[in-house]
């Protein structure tokens, strides 16, 4: 049997795993969950196999900006790992509902990202894209770019200064994958915060507002779900703040050292995904 821990040095809920086990929908990060970089991780395909036997909803909600939902749906099957693309929810698609929200039809926005961050925002939307030399942009949507540069922070800078809302897909510090820890788009942010003085919207984990759209898709309330993460200072700080059941596994960024000084207690810790499986399978 897969080691698994709940709260291992905390007081712990007694009806944690019970509310797992109940637990009406699932709520996913991706990486450090489901994979890392191109590799998946142990129990993945098993515990997809249950849900959709037990007919459990359940969206994967990533941070990450840099690929679409079908580019998600491929890079997930060539890891055997079978998901619809109506399942999956990026911080980019989140922004794009988001903007839709705030802005007026026809608002420009200046976006610093990858190109599958651009496709995501303005996919059936009233929304154009804005060069900064050209046309002051309504808002700057952020999300991590390999690319960046000391002129897109100073466009960054300037079209901040001149009244564009600022807006980030998420503020990760680092990105998991098979070499290791990379820097993420939170640097990004840092660097743009510190040349203007400003504070992002920010959309992704751990604000709230990514969850509340997977869990409203899914037509169930906060403490029906259940939101399992790698990271304490987003994937559960945002299931909390969410209100709902949260779960580390401990096959990405946080380990169980950092639980009893973490911005966030999860209500259930284990060491990887059969060790869950183990949990809502065996009496």
């Amino acid at each position: 049997m897969s080691e698994s821990i709940v709260a291992t040095g905390i007081r712990y809920r007694g009806d944690a795993l019970q509310r797992l086990r109940d637990a009406r929908a699932w709520i996913f990060d991706m990486d450090g969950v489901l994979y890392r970089g191109s590799e998946p991780l142990a129990g993945v395909s098993e515990l997809i196999r249950i849900l959709n036997e037990r007919k459990l909803p359940y969206m994967l909600a990533t941070n990450n900006s840099m690929s679409t939902s079908s580019e998600y749906v491929v890079k997930l099957a060539k890891m055997n790992i079978d998901v619809p693309a109506s399942s999956i929810l990026t911080s980019a698609m989140a922004t794009r509902d988001y903007l839709l929200q705030e802005f007026e039809a026809n608002a420009g926005f200046f976006v610093i990202g990858m190109p599958a961050l651009g496709e995501q925002l303005f996919l059936d939307t009233p929304f154009h894209a804005v060069d900064p030399l050209l046309e002051q942009p309504a808002g700057i949507v952020v999300g991590l770019d390999k690319n960046f540069t000391y002129e897109k922070l100073s466009l960054a800078n300037s079209t901040i200064r001149a009244g564009a809302r600022f807006i980030a897909t998420n503020t990760d510090a680092t990105l998991p994958t098979e070499s290791g820890l990379v820097p993420g788009c939170g640097s990004i942010i840092a660097a743009i915060e510190t040349s203007t003085s400003s504070k992002p919207v920010v959309i992704g984990k751990p604000e709230p507002l990514m969850l509340e759209m997977a869990l409203a898709r899914m037509g169930v309330a906060p403490g029906e779900a259940v939101m399992i993460g790698d990271r304490l200072d987003t994937d559960i700080l945002a299931g909390k703040r969410a209100g709902m059941l949260t779960l580390l596994v401990l096959t990405g960024v946080s380990q169980r050292e950092d639980v009893p000084t973490g911005p966030a207690i999860p209500d259930l810790i284990f060491s990887d995904l059969n060790a869950v499986i183990d949990a809502i399978t065996l009496n």
